[in-house]
């Protein structure tokens, strides 16, 4: 049997971050959402996500397929009634199809929206993303299951005697180095991955998750529920944040209640305001509704999707959302909504042409070894440049 993610509704409500992605590729606690459900079933899987997605997220069906959507995070009890069902049989909580059994010939042919003869009622509460604020609305639950799952059983690494472990749910991955920092998990675990470097005088308060091949610069200041992903490289004040990872907030400023997609970079001494003047409560914009959607949050604060860059001392207003592959720049606050592929800053925007943002993108993808700015990655982008250009109104 393999596991196939399915996007429902959600891949659309989900945007910006979705645009690159399956909704299954979202990372929230430490892994992401595919990574939790293989891990916990120990199956291969494979994707059934929009047609622009596929090269890169491919379709691989085989005779016994277990359908999962992609919004959905695992736990104990919706394990054992997915495990329960039979061939055919749809677990729905609600109006939301959950998961089903199908043989490889009715996959393709399979709509999450379409009435089923035989249905199956889920009582739980599993997390489920349905917005882009619910990413770190739900990290610390989040964090503290993939924490429980990767060290189960587990004895962390050592790590250098100068630093200060406050607590017992810390563990470190072989290769991960701390020198002369504090880390306090009293309030939520605080994970190592493996090759990470925590550099001197950091301060961090659990739960955290720094994943493999990151780096956190001297001095910084992290408090929970934050993960910063792989390939990333963090400094200055990080407060209940997701990094997905390849992206750098290296330098001094604030970043707060936030979603940071991959290949991003926020500028020295910029800013993110996650709380309103007058409390009042935060809107951010919905692409499917095409104006500001109320959250019901106080705290809420940046939602930048992948490939956006920002200038140094850039200030972004609480309940900013930043489109796919945005360059801003420039005094000033920017608007709450900056469209994908813009250019500018407080004092006006123009287009990021394809053709730019590709020049920079190669660069990028050079500092990684491993990753190359493929046609697949290219035509990726050149789809979400289609699909976002009645948002580019300047």
């Amino acid at each position: 049997m393999a596991i196939i993610f399915f996007d429902d509704n959600a891949h659309q409500t989900l945007l910006p971050l979705t645009f690159t992605r399956p909704v299954s590729d979202l990372r929230i606690g430490i892994l992401t959402i595919a990574e939790k459900w293989s891990r916990r079933l120990d199956l291969e899987h494979s994707w059934l996500t929009q047609s622009y997605l596929a090269a890169k997220f491919p379709l691989k069906p085989e005779a016994n397929n277990l359908l999962i959507n992609g919004s959905v995070c695992p736990d104990e009890q919706l394990l054992e009634a997915i495990d329960a069902l039979r061939g055919g049989e749809a677990l729905k909580a609600g109006n939301k199809m959950i998961a089903i059994k199908l043989g490889e010939s009715d996959v393709k042919s399979f709509d999450p929206l379409s009435d089923f003869d035989s249905i199956v009622t889920y009582t739980g509460t599993p997390v489920v993303l349905t917005y882009p604020e619910d990413i770190f609305k739900n990290n610390d639950i989040e964090l503290r299951k993939d924490f429980q799952l990767l060290t189960k059983g587990r004895r962390s690494a050592a790590i250098n005697s100068s630093n200060v472990i406050i607590g017992d749910d810390f563990f470190a991955e072989e290769g991960a180095i701390a020198d002369c920092s504090t880390f306090n998990t009293t309030r939520g675990p605080i994970y190592l991955g493996a090759e990470t470097e925590v550099w001197e005088g950091t301060h961090i308060r659990g739960g955290f998750a720094l994943c493999h091949n990151s780096q956190v610069k001297m001095g910084a200041k992290i408090y929970g529920a934050t993960t910063v992903g792989p390939y990333s490289r963090v400094g200055g004040e990080i407060n209940n944040a997701v990094i997905w990872g390849y992206s750098s907030k290296g330098h001094e400023g604030y970043l707060g209640n936030s979603v940071m997609g991959e290949w991003c970079n926020i500028g020295a001494d910029s800013n993110n305001s996650n709380l309103k003047n007058n409390y009042a409560e935060v809107k951010l914009w919905d692409y499917t509704l095409g104006r500001f959607r109320r959250t019901g949050l106080q705290f809420c604060g940046l939602i930048m999707a992948d490939h956006a860059k920002c200038a140094i001392n850039t200030m972004f207003n609480t309940g900013t959302v930043v489109g796919v592959s945005a360059n801003i720049f420039g005094a000033g606050f920017p608007r709450n909504f900056i469209p994908d592929f813009s250019w500018g800053g407080a004092q006006g925007y123009e287009i990021y042409t394809l053709k730019k943002m590709f020049e920079t993108t190669e660069k990028v993808f050079e500092r990684r070894e491993h990753r190359v700015f493929d046609q697949t990655e290219q035509d990726i982008l050149k789809a979400v440049f289609e699909l976002t250009e009645p948002h580019r109104r300047f």
